[in-house]
């Protein structure tokens, strides 16, 4: 380890060697490529950078290239594990890297940061740069959501797990409250383990800090989502992230029925697909216009005369047209939803989409599902009761209003000139 540590320490002294040679300020993005959106927010934010200003290199593994075809962004390959892996990790409630592979994305961060030479490094939910920037010191700015600030006051609903059917939701979410420091904490060891290996100090038995380590930490979301304590000058709101896969639309677009009501369902790249069927057969019941994008993940047979598929769909467009939108909770379907003044319905699976849910919920412009006890009735009724209930469209106005307020690509831009200038 002490080799190890002597070749970091002179790549650290390569890099800041390289930074005197250039002229334009350059920008490293590093998405983790488990789930759409950690790809989506940092790619629309490098995009909507000026060339003329910055160079802006974007690292990211393979796995959702289809949907970047069109990127003019400059790429650089870099390995992330599968997102079934993590999304099987999440299912189970277990630590999403274990120490050998936080070890090795830390080389190959390093690589690539020596190879590069960035003025500032952005990265989306990539866990190993709390050690490998440090190594670099190159500035950092981490990208994560607000319900996962060490600033933010909530509670925490206990996701799906079998504890929940064995005693009830009641007594699991007592348990889960009793445990849940304890779960957080394990979650934290194995980059704690890899500091240490690198000589850096512990970020302590809380989740939250390992997940907004950084120099900035900048905040998907609006401001007043969620009450939180004070925050820091480092931490910086920039407003939802929208993006939406530049798709086709499909020979049906224009031949929808727009005179019941239209829902828009997706459960995108993290929602669980096997019940879907179901979902789509219960709501296809009631007098609408069902839109279905399955993101390729699920293929819909002989769906209902009032049901319309594609693998992907313009998410924006398809929210707008919409007088609900059907989710798994996430943020960045919730955001387009919110975007367009249109109410959200969440049946959430994991923790992170819960601790949005439970926020849009509490705004009055969405309701929240369990996924493990969402049935046709409970589906039904929640479909008929938002699409009945005014003030849950006035709230999901209210806040889309404020949402276009918040530019968060010219917030970005304006924060990266006050950095690098």
């Amino acid at each position: 380890m002490e080799k190890a540590v002597k070749h970091f320490d002179n790549s650290s002294a390569l890099i800041s060697a390289q930074h005197k040679l250039k002229s334009k300020k350059r920008i490293l993005f590093i998405a983790e490529a488990v789930t759409l959106a950690h790809v989506a927010r940092p790619y629309t934010l490098a995009s909507a950078l000026d060339a003329g200003n910055y160079d802006v290199r974007f690292a990211c593994d393979s796995h959702f290239d289809a949907l970047f075809s069109d990127s003019k962004l400059a790429k650089v390959p870099i390995r992330s594990i599968p997102p079934s892996r993590f999304l099987d990790a999440l299912a189970k409630g277990e630590p999403v890297y274990d120490t050998p592979t936080l070890r090795q994305y830390v080389k190959e961060d390093l690589k690539i940061i020596e190879r590069v030479n960035p003025d500032l490094i952005v990265g989306d939910f990539r866990l190993s740069l709390a050690v490998s920037v440090r190594l670099a010191n190159i500035p950092y700015a981490n990208i994560t959501n607000i319900y996962w600030s060490p600033y933010a006051v909530q509670t925490y609903p206990i996701p799906e797990h079998v504890m929940v059917r064995l005693v009830g939701l009641s007594l699991a979410q007592q348990l889960f409250d009793l445990v849940r420091p304890l779960i957080f904490a394990s979650h934290t060891l194995p980059l704690n383990r890899v500091r240490k290996e690198f000589g850096l100090a512990s970020l302590g038995l809380d989740l939250r800090r390992t997940y907004t380590e950084a120099d900035h930490i900048l905040y998907a979301d609006m401001p007043g989502l969620i009450e939180t304590t004070e925050l820091p000058s480092n931490h910086h709101y920039l407003g939802p992230i929208l993006w939406s896969p530049q798709a086709s639309k499909p020979d049906w677009w224009e031949r929808l029925d727009k005179s019941k009501p239209i829902i828009y369902l997706t459960l995108g790249s993290s929602g669980k697909t096997g019940r879907l069927s179901e979902i789509v057969n219960a709501i296809s019941s009631l007098p609408v216009t069902l839109l279905v994008a399955t993101a390729g993940r699920f293929q819909l047979e002989n769906p209902p005369p009032n049901v319309f598929c594609s693998d992907y769909l313009p998410g924006d467009e398809a929210a707008a047209l919409a007088d609900l939108v059907i989710c798994n909770g996430g943020s960045p379907t919730t955001n387009q939803a919110l975007n367009a003044g249109v109410p959200v319905l969440g049946i959430c699976t994991n923790l992170d989409q819960y601790l949005n849910m439970q926020a849009v919920q509490q705004s009055g412009a969405g309701r929240l599902l369990r996924a493990g006890m969402a049935s046709r009735t409970t589906i039904l009724g929640a479909v008929n009761g938002m699409l009945t209930n005014p003030s849950c469209r006035k709230a999901a106005e209210k806040l889309g209003q404020a949402h276009r307020e918040y530019n968060a690509s010219a917030r970005f831009t304006a924060l990266a000139d006050k950095l690098l200038r």
